[in-house]
C-alpha cells in the first residue's frame, strides 16, 4: 500500500517559456513529493523499475493532478531511444517511439526520464504540442528535429514553437566514451584537463538541433539542472548505479 504523506500535489518544474501561454500546461517532476520507498523514494512515475504497482499509481495520480488532468487521459512513451515520432489523439501507452505528438486538447503527454533529456514543444497559435525522449542515441538520431518536422505535418510552424529543455546529465557530468563523442559535432564536446574521457554538452546539442528545425532562439528554454548533480532532487541513472525512479515531463494542450 502506498506510504502516508503530507504532500498530495506533486512538486513541478514549471517553465517559464510556457508561464504566459494559458492554453499549455507544462511541467517537470522532481523526485518530491510522493509515496515510494527507497530506492525509488518518493515520486517515482515508471512502472518498469520494480516500484511496487500501488505505489506508481498513486504517484501518476498525484502527478495528473498538478495538471488539473484526470490520469485516465495519460499519453506516455515507451522508449526506445530512438527517434521515432508518433501522432497520438488518444491516451494510451504508444509503445516503441520516443516521441509523441498532439492536437487533441486534455490529452497529457508525457516523457520519463532518469538523466536523459525531456524536450516539451507547444505551437499554441496553431494548438501543436509535442514531446520527446532525448538521451545521447536519440539525440544523434535527432528525435528533437524530428519531433518538430512531425508538429509542422500536423499544422504547427516553427517560427511559432516554444521549447523546454528539461533537466538532464550536464557537460560536466556527461562523461563518454571516445566512440560515442565522434558521433556528435566538435563544438558540444570537451576535453577536460582533469578528465580521462571526453564530455558531451546533450543541452547545447538540443538546442542547436531545435534551432536547426526552425524554432527561434529566445523561443527555447534550456534547464540548468543536473540531475546527477542535484541526485537528491532528480532521479539519476547515474548517480544511483542501480534501480531508481522515473520523472515524466509532461505538457496538454488546454481545452
Amino acid at each position: 500500500m502506498p506510504r502516508a504523506s503530507t504532500t498530495h500535489r506533486s512538486p513541478l518544474l514549471r517553465p517559464r517559456i510556457f508561464a504566459h501561454v494559458p492554453s499549455v500546461g507544462a511541467g517537470m517532476s522532481t523526485r518530491h513529493g510522493g509515496v515510494s520507498g527507497p530506492p525509488y523514494d518518493t515520486l517515482n512515475l515508471g512502472r518498469h523499475v520494480g516500484d511496487t504497482a500501488s505505489c506508481v499509481e498513486e504517484n501518476r495520480r498525484r502527478f495528473c493532478a498538478s495538471f488539473h488532468t484526470d490520469p485516465a487521459r495519460l499519453a506516455t512513451a515507451g522508449q526506445v531511444h530512438g527517434s521515432t515520432v508518433r501522432v497520438i489523439d488518444a491516451p494510451r501507452h504508444e509503445p516503441f517511439c520516443d516521441g509523441l505528438v498532439t492536437t487533441t486538447p486534455g490529452l497529457l503527454l508525457a516523457i520519463a526520464t532518469a538523466d536523459c533529456a525531456p524536450v516539451l514543444l507547444a505551437d499554441p497559435a496553431h494548438e501543436v504540442v509535442g514531446a520527446c525522449h532525448a538521451g545521447w542515441r536519440g539525440t544523434v538520431r535527432r528525435v528533437a528535429g524530428d519531433t518538430v518536422a512531425t508538429m509542422v505535418d500536423c499544422g504547427a510552424e516553427p517560427a511559432q514553437i516554444r521549447a523546454y529543455v528539461g533537466p538532464c546529465l550536464s557537460r560536466q557530468a556527461f562523461e563518454v566514451g571516445p566512440e560515442v563523442a565522434a558521433k556528435f559535432d566538435d563544438a558540444v564536446v570537451a576535453h577536460p584537463e582533469d578528465a580521462d574521457r571526453p564530455h558531451v554538452d546533450l543541452k547545447a546539442a538540443l538546442r542547436r538541433q531545435l534551432e536547426a528545425a526552425g524554432v527561434p532562439d529566445d523561443a527555447i528554454e534550456v534547464s540548468a539542472r543536473c540531475t546527477r548533480q542535484s541526485s537528491d532532487d532528480f532521479f539519476s541513472y547515474r548517480a544511483a548505479d542501480g534501480p531508481t525512479g522515473r520523472m515524466f515531463g509532461a505538457l496538454v494542450l488546454r481545452h
